[in-house]
């Protein structure tokens, strides 16, 4: 009968939570009693089990560290690539989302801008590609539009507003969401001209969502040129994803089953 008491984990004793604690270490006591088992059914070296045993705090840390990052970049936590769900009634350029997704837009000091009626899944992938850049190390700031610009009005009140436009300006990724979805007044348009010109210069990345296309910008603008500068600015170096599809409302309309294109060729 074959023995496999050598592959049973024991637990981590008080001496050794101790140390590991002492060492800023103590999260390595969830996964030491595994490893040491492990490490004795396959005869691991002991160089290589302390590797395992690094490697794995490393990865901890980094992910943890992502986390917090992405936390105070406004990220939302569930909107992920790996769990982006795109509807079969929709269309979009695939080998587009898929080049997007390597991040080389960024590297190369692109923007990006998503656009598609509600519900298609544009907030979603502007967060799942905030969440990779975290990955890389990248500064990110997601904010929807009109609480960007609200956040620029109160800053105006103590006189903090060029402060927090130099900070938002200096992010690697800004992520402005939903944006034109209402008309912007002067001092919005105003802002918007100066965080895209500013951002443009410094060749910074700039990922914009909206069920609107560039050309109706400026008719929710209270300063056509000067939307016109920042517009032509962010265009001229930007990836433009169109996601065409039945919006939120058509999708979940209740008591309408949409017709099968399989059932009704055209």
């Amino acid at each position: 009968m074959t023995r496999t008491t050598n592959s049973v984990p024991e637990p981590v004793g008080a001496d050794m939570l101790g140390l590991l604690k002492t060492l800023k270490l103590g999260a390595l006591a969830d996964t030491l009693p595994q490893r040491a088992a492990l490490a004795r059914q396959h005869k691991t070296s002991h160089l290589t089990f302390l590797q395992q045993l690094l490697a794995d705090e490393v990865s901890r840390r980094e992910s943890s560290s992502a986390a917090r990052r992405s936390a105070k970049a406004g990220l939302d936590p569930s909107m992920r690539i790996d769990n982006w769900r795109a509807a079969d009634d929709l269309l979009y350029d695939r080998p587009l989302l898929e080049d997007l997704t390597t991040l080389r837009f960024i590297d190369a000091g692109h923007s990006a801008i998503l656009l598609g009626p509600v519900g298609v899944g544009k907030t979603h992938l502007a967060n799942a590609l905030g969440h990779m850049a975290i990955g890389r190390r990248k500064t990110v700031l997601f904010a929807r539009a009109d609480k960007l610009f609200h956040r620029l009005k109160a800053a105006r009140l103590d006189n903090s507003v060029d402060a927090e436009l130099r900070r938002i300006t200096a992010v690697d990724i800004l992520i402005i969401d939903d944006f034109a979805l209402r008309a912007l007044d002067a001092t919005e348009t105003n802002d918007f001209y100066e965080l895209i010109v500013e951002r443009h210069q410094q060749t910074k990345t700039t990922i914009v969502t909206s069920n609107r296309e560039p050309a109706e910008w400026l008719t929710m603008t209270a300063d056509a040129l000067l939307a016109q500068s920042a517009i032509d600015r962010l265009t001229s170096r930007a990836h433009t994803l169109v996601i065409e599809g039945p919006s939120y409302r058509q999708r979940h309309r209740p008591g309408l089953d949409r017709p099968n294109p399989a059932e009704h060729p055209q």
